[in-house]
């Protein structure tokens, strides 16, 4: 029997990690794994510990709370980190704790994992609950990152992870920086099932459009070489073609170009290993809960 370990950060949101409990344990009462839940409490503010009634097949539940708010991407790093030195596991899925990553998929990432060969698989985004808008961006944000990075990244945190590449992950500084960013750079033979963004629990969603293009930005950082590559032959390319028709206005494109180049670089200062391997030491408090 293979034992799976759901990795969930939180931040203030107890009645959405209440019912994303509630709703994994119905979900998986018919699978044949040991299944356990393990809530990354990112120094939250609020008491996020409730009374979870329905929790009959999730073989154990622990809650670690983080002295220190260091955000979503850090918090899934130092929860792999935990996982990978303090458990036994052959898989760990990072899922939101929301609601936006549904949890009738889980059941497909099992299905799907015992049907593998140790391979580690990613929820590719097929459809979004989001306004007209934000799946503008998100779509111009798939479009900026194959642009510069060559890479086609269409899936989040939601993903089913191997032993060995969360071992590569947590080898990776980029991990600090960007989950989806590091995965799709340690990970070359990825599989993938569809993946709908579902809406969440309660409350407005937390990705604003400049937590958005953080995001973005982020995860183009991890490819940065790539990206300096393709943006000097743009330059290049691009100067020769407006040579007789340089203007204000035609500067924009190289303008906005410099300010990409510069926010990647310094988002790149993000990635640091030695705080990934230090990242335990802002753990408070461990709570079993079951």
């Amino acid at each position: 029997m293979k034992k799976y370990i759901i990795l969930i950060p939180i931040y203030n949101d107890r009645e959405s990690l209440t019912k994303l409990i509630e709703n994994i344990n119905s979900e998986i009462n018919d699978l044949n794994s040991e299944i356990s839940i393990i809530v990354i409490n990112d120094a939250s503010s609020h008491q996020i510990i409730d009374q979870y009634q329905n929790t009959q097949n999730i073989n154990s539940i622990e809650i670690i709370n983080m002295r220190e708010n260091k955000g979503h991407a850090r918090c899934i790093a130092s929860g792999l980190k935990y996982i990978f030195e303090k458990k036994e596991f052959d898989y760990v899925i990072p899922m939101d704790g929301d609601g936006e990553d549904r949890p009738e998929e889980i059941k497909e990432f099992i299905k799907f994992a015992e049907q593998s060969k140790d391979q580690s698989i990613i929820g590719e985004r097929t459809k979004r609950s989001e306004s007209l808008f934000f799946k503008f961006c998100y779509q111009f944000h798939k479009f900026l990152t194959l642009s510069f990075t060559g890479q086609s990244i269409k899936f989040g945190n939601f993903t089913c992870l191997s032993k060995s590449t969360v071992e590569k992950m947590l080898n990776e500084k980029a991990t600090w920086n960007s989950f989806s960013g590091s995965l799709k750079k340690t990970e070359k033979n990825l599989l993938s099932i569809p993946s709908i963004r579902g809406t969440r629990y309660f409350g407005p969603s937390k990705m604003s459009f400049f937590n958005l293009l953080k995001h973005s930005l982020s995860i183009i950082s991890v490819f940065r070489k790539t990206v300096l590559i393709r943006s000097a032959l743009f330059i290049i390319f691009y100067i020769l073609l407006i040579k007789n028709n340089a203007s204000i206005i035609t500067s924009i494109p190289l303008v906005l170009l410099l300010i990409m180049i510069y926010s990647i670089s310094s988002l790149a200062l993000r990635e640091n290993i030695d705080e990934l391997d230090k990242s335990l030491e802002n753990i408070i408090e461990i709570e079993k809960v079951k």
